[in-house]
């Protein structure tokens, strides 16, 4: 998974490297060439001292001769220490990138990103995380690959840990019974991730009830009635053409009624842009009230799976986002840029089509997916 956003991660990451190779080999070229200075002005100190200390013996050859050895040493001390000022070292500048350079490369970058659906704003955050990481760099050859990629961990990290929330956590501290409402767009996977959280709830020795909303398809209650008849959790569903909130409202009844703990509400595959719809998704959360609403998101539909969730986020507003099919998305933008974009925790991760196949989001697993 994210092939193409590792691709082009590591072409930027060979890019830098390769620059700052060039900018070190420099210095160490002009470092050579100021040794070899100071050695030949050495040189040339040392021939005049000795032909000073010539001259100065013949001069007082008829002097006593304790006075002529005190004059000799005393010189031969201030030529040490003439010469000892200029082999002094100085200290070394900093080994970096020029400005204009960096900006180039990170152009490189920002295109590359761009390609594998990483939003604008991400991509703004890791560039301005790279060119503070740059900044005044001094490395040796034997870790300017070392710093590459910790300037790009560092970069990624701080986008995917930007807003986090523990799941388990929320549902053992909130009121029962906790009511989770479920939004995203057709085909997104939304009915196999509510399944796939009644059978962790199940797993966490929670009972849950499954209220089957998208009353607009047959075909969408038929699916939650076998996953809930699969995982022997009640679904509470009213015939195709019902009132959606009024299915929300009597499976939050049963719950209370029978003390389960948690309600899933199922909503209809709307259309971010049809706004009729939309308001219909603000009724049902309106009769709901639900705890959380969680958006489901599918990462093969790259950037407009961040443009959903925007919306989704200002009609109902969204407490949380499952980005499904992960396992199958080459790119890897949507994942890095569904959460930060909205800025709400990007709960869990769809690896696959089985009720297990539904991992918490680890914000150091992906970056091992990315880098590993």
């Amino acid at each position: 998974m994210f092939r193409f956003l590792k691709k082009k991660l590591r072409i930027f990451e060979e890019k830098l490297e390769e620059e700052l190779e060039a900018e070190l080999k420099k210095e160490l070229e002009k470092e050579e060439k100021h040794s070899t200075e100071e050695k030949e002005t050495k040189k040339r100190s040392d021939r005049e001292d000795v032909h000073d200390m010539k001259v100065e013996r013949e001069k007082q050859i008829d002097k006593q001769i304790e006075k002529s050895i005190e004059t000799e040493l005393q010189h031969i001390a201030r030529t040490r220490k003439g010469i000892e000022e200029v082999i002094k070292p100085e200290k070394k500048p900093s080994r970096g990138i020029s400005e204009e350079k960096l900006d180039e490369l990170l152009w490189d970058l920002e295109i590359g990103l761009l390609e594998a659906d990483v939003a604008y704003s991400v991509i703004e955050s890791i560039k301005r995380e790279i060119k503070e990481e740059c900044k005044n760099v001094s490395v040796g050859k034997a870790k300017i690959n070392d710093f590459v990629k910790n300037v790009l961990r560092n970069a990624i990290a701080h986008v995917l840990k930007s807003s986090e929330l523990d799941f388990n956590e929320f549902i053992e501290k909130n009121k029962k019974p906790v009511v989770i409402m479920f939004v995203g767009v057709n085909g997104s996977g939304k009915t196999l991730s509510i399944a796939k959280i009644a059978y962790q709830l199940k797993n966490m020795g929670k009972t849950c009830v499954i209220a089957a909303g998208d009353t607009f398809r047959a075909g969408a209650i038929e699916q939650l009635e076998t996953h809930a008849n699969n995982l022997n959790v009640k679904l509470i569903k009213h015939d195709v053409g019902a009132d959606p909130a009024a299915v929300a409202y009597d499976a939050i009844e049963h719950a209370k009624a029978k003390h389960k703990d948690v309600v899933l509400l199922d909503t209809a595959g709307r259309m971010q842009t049809n706004y009729n719809l939309m308001e219909e998704m603000a009724k049902i959360k309106r009769v709901a009230k639900p705890d959380m609403i969680i958006f489901v998101g599918d990462a093969l539909s790259g950037n407009d799976a961040v443009e959903q969730a925007k919306r989704f986020n200002e009609i109902v507003g969204i407490d949380g986002v499952i980005l499904t099919k992960v396992d199958a998305d080459a790119k890897g933008g949507s994942a890095l840029s569904i959460a930060y974009t909205i800025g709400k925790p990007l709960l869990f991760l769809g690896v696959g089509q089985k009720y297990e196949d539904h991992i918490p989001f680890d914000p150091d697993w992906m970056i091992e997916k990315i880098f590993g």
